[in-house]
């Protein structure tokens, strides 16, 4: 599974990194940052919450 932020339409409200910190950063303005496209099989249901629960829906799954 991957993940893909768009940069572009992100709100910066941080909800991808209180969810799932383990996939998901922020820069300096609060615009999300990937950690890893290829996310780890242990991280894959904190990351679909994180996808589901973005207010904006910069976050996007591909399935591998």
């Amino acid at each position: 599974m991957r993940v893909i932020g768009d940069r572009e339409i992100c709100m910066a409200t941080g909800v991808c990194v209180m969810t799932a910190d383990a996939v998901f950063d922020q820069d300096e303005d609060g615009i999300v940052v990937l950690i890893a496209e290829q996310v780890p099989r242990a991280s894959e249901n904190i990351a679909r919450n994180a996808v589901r629960m973005c207010p904006s829906g910069a976050l996007r799954i591909v399935e591998d």
